[in-house]
């Protein structure tokens, strides 16, 4: 971590170790997608749904995967002493950044691979597409996370004294 020492710009930096945690995430994701997918029409699920159910393990998959790493070294949070509370942010945070994935991802291969690339491969279109709804999610994840899940916002302390 010398390199990301040498970076003064607090925020830049954080985006950044972000972004190589999400990297990780990411390749987890994409990768497992395709096995996934494999499964889940050999179970007898047709394209379009084992796409979709596939988009949506695949992603579970990379959540676990990457909340260390994004706990310890994009947000600096590894001594918060918070981590209960930190993995149930991140998972309400996962699950709409996972919404916006698959939706994305399902919306761009029926409205722009589909129609547009049809010529191409039935999997570079859904690739193309996962990448998409990825992207997407990226930005989600990133923003939840900086702005709720690493923080101490109070919001869980009230939940907490109502219950």
């Amino acid at each position: 971590m010398k390199l990301f020492d040498k970076i003064k710009n607090k925020e830049l930096k954080s985006f950044i170790l972000f972004f190589l945690t999400a990297i990780l995430g990411a390749g987890t994701n994409f990768i497992s997608q395709i096995p996934y997918k494999m499964l889940f029409v050999s179970l007898g699920y047709g394209d379009k749904p084992a796409f979709n159910l596939s988009v949506f393990a695949g992603y579970l998959t990379a959540t676990v995967v990457s909340f260390i790493p994004a706990k310890v070294f994009a947000f600096s949070a590894k001594e918060s002493g918070n981590s209960k509370r930190e993995s149930i942010k991140y998972l309400i945070i996962a699950a709409a950044a996972l919404g916006i994935q698959v939706a994305i991802s399902s919306l761009t291969l029926d409205y722009v691979a589909n129609p547009i690339f049809a010529k191409q491969s039935l999997f570079l279109r859904e690739k193309a597409s996962h990448l998409t709804g990825m992207g997407f999610s990226f930005f989600a994840n990133y923003y939840g996370h900086k702005f709720l899940t690493f923080r101490n916002t109070g919001i869980y302390d009230k939940i907490k004294a109502r219950v």
